[in-house]
């Protein structure tokens, strides 16, 4: 009786709970926010100093009593009360112009495919406790399918490599569900990680996590390019203890990444190996559909297509296709409540 009460000052929200970013679908409103998924706390006091946007300016930049941290790893919850705070600004943040302490909104969060019950369960008690009247999981491949607006309920195979900041899910669905799906550790960060590993040992250069994400986004490729990139790589030199600064191109980055890069292209290979014929089919007519900010890394769709045979392109916006897909999930639930994910909870009906 009072979730129906509170449900009346309540807008039901979908969220992409990211390692990089967290997205914020509102119904009837749409995306409102996205922000890194970063807090500033303060060691000494114990106090939350910022979160999101505000917190990410602060990495790397911050007294030492402040430390501005990821309270999710690899899409799971690492920080059980720092993620439940954040969950809380978010939640407070959408129902701002409203009587926010009554929100007790019905949740929708995307979750990677690999997770475990308890991890499962650690997100949910996180959203319920930040406010969440009720909370549906639904895994990131599956709502990035629904997000890009394939047939996910048809008979039909779909597959989607979801490349994110902390994980890569690749997932081929039919009928509702995921018959075939692999979770990497391989992601955005991890790219970050090899260009700071290789700077160091080419250049004995050390460089930030920022600085390594910079470089990536500005020259990063995963295939030959037709026109050279360069950029400047600053940073502080290992030898002399001054700051310097190379120019490095685009063929560094891609000797950088190209481990990282080729254990991706191999799963997504091993993936398909494992689908059923009927299904393969389908996708060599379909082709392979990429979404998430790795997906962005120029040349991955065709390094994926000439070493899969198979078509691949890059969705239609792909960093906001996993919260679009909780936005349309929101909308009609009932409908594609096939498509979420049970952690054993009853659920009692609002």
């Amino acid at each position: 009786m009072l979730n129906r009460f509170f449900g009346h000052f309540s807008k039901d929200i979908g969220i992409d709970l990211g390692t990089a970013n967290t997205l914020v679908y509102v119904r009837g409103r749409g995306i409102i926010i996205n922000e890194p998924s970063v807090v500033a706390i303060n060691q000494k006091t114990s106090q939350i100093v910022a979160i999101g946007t505000e917190a990410k300016r602060m990495v790397g930049r911050t007294p030492a009593q402040i430390v501005a941290t990821r309270p999710l790893v690899a899409g799971v919850v690492s920080d059980f009360e720092v993620t439940e705070e954040m969950l809380k600004y978010f939640i407070r943040k959408v129902h701002e112009n409203s009587f926010s302490m009554f929100a007790r909104p019905r949740v929708v969060i995307g979750i990677p495919s690999g997770v475990t019950e308890v991890e499962k369960r650690a997100v949910e008690d996180a959203a319920k406790n930040a406010g969440a009247r009720e909370v549906y999981l639904v895994e990131e491949p599956m709502a990035a399918a629904i997000g890009v607006r394939l047939p996910v309920q048809e008979a039909v195979g779909s597959m989607i490599v979801d490349i994110g900041g902390g994980t890569t899910d690749i997932a081929v669905i039919s009928l509702g569900g995921i018959v075939v799906s692999r979770d990497l550790r391989v992601a955005g960060d991890k790219l970050n990680e090899d260009i700071i590993r290789f700077a160091r040992d080419e250049f004995k250069l050390l460089i930030g996590e920022r600085t390594a994400e910079d470089i990536k986004i500005a020259i990063g490729s995963a295939h030959e390019l037709s026109a050279a990139l360069e950029a400047p790589m600053r940073g502080r030199d290992l030898v002399m203890g001054l700051p310097k600064e190379i120019i490095v191109d685009d063929a560094d980055i891609r000797r950088a990444m190209r481990h990282s890069i080729n254990v991706l292209v191999n799963a997504v290979k091993s993936t398909i190996e494992e689908t059923p014929p009927e299904l393969v089919a389908d996708i060599m007519h379909r082709g392979i559909i990429l979404v998430g900010g790795g997906s962005l890394l120029r040349g991955l769709d065709r390094l994926i297509q000439e070493e899969t045979k198979i078509p691949a392109r890059v969705s239609e916006d792909p960093l906001s296709a996993v919260v679009r897909g909780t936005g349309i999930i929101l909308e009609d639930v009932d409908s594609l409540r096939q498509v979420l994910v049970s952690t054993g909870y009853e659920r009692v009906p609002v």
